[in-house]
C-alpha cells in the first residue's frame, strides 16, 4: 500500500523564508544533477544555497525529505504542464491535443534529463507513494475524459494505455541519455497513435 511522502518541517510563506526554500531545492536539484544520489548530502546543499545547515534543517528534517519535496516539484510541473496543453488548445482535435501532451511530458523528461534519472531512481528507493498514485489518477481521469470527448470506445482502459506506454518509451529515453527532443516526441507519437488506431 503506497505511504504518504513525508513532509518539510515548514512551508515558508513570506517572500524571503520562500526564496530561502527554493534556493535549497534548487540547490538540491544541481547537485543531484552533478553528483548522483549516491554521494548527495544536505551540506553541499546548504553551502550552494548559501544557507547555514541549520537553516536548511528548519525545512527539511533530512536528505530524504530533500529530495521527496524534489520529487513533488517535478510531478507537480509536469501534470501542470500537461492540464495546460488541454485546456489552452479546446478546439484542437484528439490528435493534435496528444501531440501537445506527449510534447509536454517529453519536455519535462529532457529539460533536466540528469536531474529526471536520478528522481525516478530515488523514487524507486523511497517507494511508490500516496502522491504519485493520487497524480496517476488524475493523469488518468484527464486523458479518459479527452478519450470519452473523442469517441475512443473502452477510454478508461485506453487512457492507462497509453499514459503507460508513453511513460515507459519517455523514461527509457531518459535513462539512456536521449536528448532528441523532435526523434523522442514522433516515436512516442506514432506508438500512441498506432495503438489508437489514429491516422
Amino acid at each position: 500500500m503506497p505511504e504518504p511522502l513525508p513532509d518539510p518541517h515548514k512551508r515558508p510563506r513570506q517572500a524571503r523564508s520562500v526564496a530561502t526554500f527554493e534556493a535549497i531545492l534548487e540547490a538540491a536539484a544541481r547537485i543531484l544533477e552533478s553528483l548522483g544520489f549516491a554521494r548527495f548530502n544536505t551540506n553541499d546543499v546548504a553551502e550552494l544555497a548559501g544557507v547555514s545547515i541549520g537553516s536548511l534543517y528548519q525545512y527539511f528534517p533530512s536528505k530524504n525529505a530533500l529530495i521527496v519535496e524534489l520529487i513533488r516539484r517535478e510531478r507537480t510541473k509536469l501534470s501542470n504542464r500537461i492540464v495546460e496543453a488541454i485546456q489552452q488548445h479546446d478546439a484542437s482535435d484528439l490528435k493534435e491535443k496528444l501531440k501537445l501532451v506527449i510534447h509536454a511530458a517529453v519536455q519535462h523528461q529532457l529539460s533536466r534529463p540528469q536531474l529526471a534519472r536520478t528522481l525516478e531512481f530515488a523514487s524507486e528507493l523511497i517507494g511508490r507513494d500516496i502522491e504519485e498514485s493520487e497524480l496517476q489518477d488524475e493523469l488518468e481521469t484527464i486523458v479518459s475524459d479527452l478519450f470519452v470527448r473523442s469517441g475512443i470506445s473502452h477510454a478508461q482502459t485506453a487512457a492507462q494505455d497509453v499514459i503507460a506506454l508513453s511513460k515507459g518509451m519517455i523514461n527509457a529515453a531518459g535513462i539512456a541519455g536521449e536528448s532528441d527532443l523532435n526523434d523522442l516526441q514522433q516515436r512516442v507519437e506514432k506508438a500512441v497513435f498506432g495503438y489508437l488506431d489514429l491516422t
